[in-house]
């Protein structure tokens, strides 16, 4: 399929691995121009530059933390006229709820509810103005079916779904549609982190860890990036003009819902 979106430009936010590269990678077989960010230098340009290669389309990088004013400043510029905004950044870690504090919580927030809301407030106007954009969030499935260990990332990734929900609504009528991606387990180095934690904490092998946790998914594994990122392309195609405000879950049918 056509996605109708060759020579865009996107900003693809924490892309140098992980589900922000399954993304960067769908954008660019669809011909998007890119603009990859990531805190460590020499995996990020490695990524960029596959990425240059196989697909032949322009990709400029920006080595920072998005999550830190300095940061969201660099990407911004960097960004210039995108077209397409794709959020992301690594979750907060697992605890206990006893476990956090008021500094905790506001470093989640500034991960995964504040950024997100930064990048959307400096983008979306010139959007409006062109009258065509789209932004994904990729946040999680806890906000649909919170986990409990999981507390921070429930409270800050919860609160963006609030935003963009009136948000969207907003700015749909100037042909800019923003919707989320909540990704449950996928084969990256979060679920590495996630199973290491079980295995320490169980006593059990790595490998255990993660085929216990395959066993609770209908799917029976773990998602890839790739599938991750085709949903995501999709999305900012030509052909999702209509998709406004809605929460993709993309979990092998992990969070047992009716809708």
């Amino acid at each position: 399929m056509d996605l109708g979106i060759t020579g865009k430009r996107a900003l693809v936010c924490a892309s140098s691995k992980g589900l922000g590269l399954g993304c960067a990678e769908a954008l660019a077989a669809a011909g998007v121009d890119l603009v990859m960010n990531g805190r460590g230098v020499e995996a990020l340009e490695a990524s960029a530059q596959a990425i240059r290669d196989q697909y032949g389309v322009n990709v400029e990088t920006v080595a920072v933390d998005v999550t830190t004013e300095n940061g969201q400043g660099a990407v911004i510029e960097a960004a210039g006229a995108a077209d397409i905004l794709v959020t992301n950044a690594g979750g907060p870690p697992p605890g206990m709820w006893s476990d956090w504090d008021r500094d905790d919580f506001i470093r989640a927030l500034d991960a995964n509810m504040l950024t997100p809301i930064a990048l959307m407030k400096a983008l979306l106007p010139g959007m409006m103005e062109r009258g065509w954009g789209r932004v994904i969030n990729i946040t999680s499935q806890s906000v649909r079916a919170p986990i409990p260990v999981l507390g921070l990332s429930n409270a800050a990734r919860t609160g963006l779904t609030g935003y963009v929900a009136g948000t969207a609504r907003q700015v749909a009528g100037s042909g800019v549609t923003i919707n989320n991606l909540l990704p449950g387990i996928h084969d990256t180095d979060r679920a590495v982190s996630l199973d290491t934690g079980v295995s320490t904490a169980q006593g059990i092998s790595l490998d255990e860890a993660r085929a216990n946790r395959e066993a609770t998914i209908p799917a029976k594994r773990y998602g890839t990036r790739e599938e991750f990122g085709a949903a995501c392309a999709f999305l900012c195609s030509q052909h999702a003009g209509f998709i406004v405000g809605q929460n993709l879950l993309l979990d092998g049918g992990g969070t047992n819902l009716t809708m």
